[in-house]
């Protein structure tokens, strides 16, 4: 993991973004460690801290795209700040479509031929960033590559593929807790727990 990364999954620690223990998620089922980055936003050197780190590895990839489309909801603070550093326009999917005025899924610009890149936070299965990614398509765009933090390694990169979008993760949840666990922040109990869980929850 680069020191860049490192510090970044330190930082996330400290303000409590990364939790170990029982955690019910959306689906239903139960996780013993849980990501919230809805609370970075709430930490502006954090916020910084993640989105040149988004900046960074895109402009290493040197990957072209017109514009930049966030994922309601955390996707939104950071979809909107790297699209600033970039200085590329900026839009979002909305999770459901209006009922008034344009009834309309994307706020922002896009136009037809348009090459989209998407950003969210984190990706468990895709399903929310499928969702903008069939509405940007709707749209006419292209959408060639998605990009977050944290791939939880639970089937989203492999589902995104069907759609032909490629995905970006800056780290995996495996190298994740590995690094906690190895700065001494995640105890081996709970190492092992969340390890041995993330093992029987990839996708194969």
């Amino acid at each position: 993991m680069n020191a860049d990364i490192s510090k970044i999954t330190l930082a996330l620690a400290r303000h409590n973004c990364i939790l170990v223990g029982e955690f019910k998620l959306s689906s239903g089922a139960t996780s013993p460690y849980y990501i919230n980055l809805r609370t970075v936003p709430s930490y502006p050197e954090l916020l910084d801290l993640v989105t040149n780190a988004y900046v960074a590895k895109l402009e290493d990839l040197k990957l072209d795209f017109d514009r930049i489309a966030g994922v309601a909801t955390a996707g939104i603070p950071i979809a909107t700040l790297v699209a600033h550093k970039l200085k590329k326009p900026f839009l979002y999917a909305r999770k459901e479509e209006k009922t008034h005025g344009t009834k309309s899924l994307i706020e922002g610009v896009v136009n037809k031929g348009d090459s989209v890149l998407v950003v969210d936070d984190v990706i468990t299965t895709g399903g929310s960033l499928q969702h903008t990614i069939e509405a940007l398509q709707e749209r006419g765009a292209k959408v060639n590559h998605a990009i977050v933090l944290v791939d939880r390694e639970q089937g989203g990169k492999e589902n995104l593929v069907t759609m032909g979008v490629k995905l970006v993760a800056l780290m995996t949840a495996s190298k994740l807790i590995e690094e906690l666990h190895l700065k001494g922040i995640v105890p081996k109990g709970d190492y092992e727990k969340v390890v041995e869980y993330i093992r029987r929850e990839k996708y194969v």
